[in-house]
C-alpha cells in the first residue's frame, strides 16, 4: 500500500507526529497547514507542502485531517479551497479531529455527492501516543472504507471500528467525559498531597500501583511534579471537547453534573491564562483558587 499517496491537513502537536510516522513507514505525503513553519519538519523528511487543502486533494489518494476546532473542520472540507471542491471520485477522506458528531455526518453525506468516501476517526493518547504510535483510534463510517484505512491506522495506533458515521466522534465524547473526571481527581490528589507535606513522587508511585492507576497518573502527573505544563493536549481544545459533549447530552436530555463541574474548572483555567498549556495546567488553576504557594520562585 506504500504506493498510495497520502495527504495530511493540520500539522500541530498531534498531526505532525502522526504524519511523521506515515512518512517513516515509507509513504509519500503532501501536507498543508495555516502556519507553514509547523510543517517544516515534515518537509525536511520529504513531504511536499501545499498552501490549500484543495491542492492536497488534487494530488493525493487518501487525505487525513487533524485540525483544531469544528469551524476549522468545516473550513477544510467545505470552503472553495477545501477538500471536497478539490476531490476526485474514489478518494478517501478521514477526519481525526475531535469535532461535533453532526459535522462528521454532514461531511459523510456530502462525500456521497462528490463520489468520495469519508470516515471520522478521532484519537486519544496525547502527544506521547502520537509520537509512539500508541493512539486509541475510534472510527465511524462504512466498514469497507475503515478496512482500507486500517493499515494506516495501525501505524498510528490501535484502531477500533465503532459503527455508523459519527460514532467515532460520539465514542471520543465518552472518552473525554471519562478523562474530565480523572483529570480533576489527579490534580486535586496532587494538591492535597502537597498541602499535607507528602513526597509527591513517592505518593504517585504508591497510588499508581492500586485502584487509582490510569493513563493520566502515568503520563500527566509526573509532568505536574516536574513543573512541565507544555501541551500534549491544549486546555483550549479540552474545553471545546467538553462543551461538545455537554451539547450532545442536552440533545437527549442527559444530565452530566460531573462533566459540567470539571468544564467550569477548566474555563477558570482559561481565564487565568492557561488555555495554551496542557490539560495538566488545571493543577495551577486549582493552586491559584486555593491561594497557596506550591513551587519555589
Amino acid at each position: 500500500m506504500n504506493d498510495v499517496k497520502i495527504g495530511w491537513i493540520g500539522t500541530g502537536v498531534m498531526g505532525e507526529a502522526m504524519c511523521s510516522r506515515l512518512i517513516d513507514a515509507g509513504y509519500k505525503c503532501c501536507v498543508s497547514n495555516r502556519t507553514k513553519s509547523k510543517a517544516d519538519s515534515l518537509v525536511a523528511k520529504g513531504a511536499t507542502f501545499y498552501k490549500t487543502p484543495f491542492r492536497v486533494a488534487k494530488e493525493c489518494d487518501i487525505v487525513f485531517t487533524m485540525v483544531g476546532f469544528p469551524k476549522d473542520v468545516e473550513q477544510v472540507y467545505f470552503s472553495d479551497t477545501g477538500l471536497l471542491e478539490g476531490s476526485k471520485p474514489g478518494q478517501i477522506f478521514c477526519d481525526m479531529t475531535t469535532t461535533k458528531p453532526s459535522i462528521a455526518t454532514r461531511i459523510y453525506s456530502s462525500s456521497k455527492t462528490y463520489e468520495v468516501e469519508f470516515v471520522d476517526a478521532p484519537v486519544s493518547g496525547g502527544d506521547i501516543g502520537a509520537k509512539n504510535g500508541k493512539l486509541s483510534i475510534m472510527a465511524g463510517g462504512d466498514k469497507a472504507i475503515y478496512d482500507k484505512l486500517k493499515p494506516l491506522f495501525d501505524i498510528m495506533g490501535n484502531p477500533i471500528y465503532e459503527g455508523y458515521s459519527g460514532s467515532g466522534q460520539h465514542t471520543k465524547m465518552a472518552n473525554q467525559i471519562a478523562i474530565a473526571g480523572i483529570m480533576g481527581g489527579v490534580c486535586e490528589s496532587l494538591l492535597y498531597a502537597t498541602k499535607m507535606g507528602l513526597n509527591l513522587s513517592v505518593m504517585l508511585e504508591t497510588i499508581r500501583g492500586g485502584a487509582a492507576a490510569c493513563w493520566s497518573l502515568d503520563n500527566l502527573a509526573p509532568r505536574i511534579i516536574k513543573e512541565d505544563f507544555e501541551p500534549g493536549f491544549y486546555v483550549d481544545h479540552f474545553v471545546k471537547d467538553m462543551k461538545i459533549a455537554l451539547e450532545e447530552a442536552e440533545k437527549v436530555n442527559l444530565n452530566l453534573p460531573t462533566l459540567k463541574l470539571v468544564e467550569s474548572l477548566y474555563e477558570e483555567a482559561q481565564k487565568q491564562g492557561y488555555g495554551k498549556n496542557g490539560t495538566q495546567a488545571l493543577f495551577l488553576a486549582l493552586v491559584n483558587m486555593n491561594n497557596i504557594k506550591i513551587y519555589e520562585e
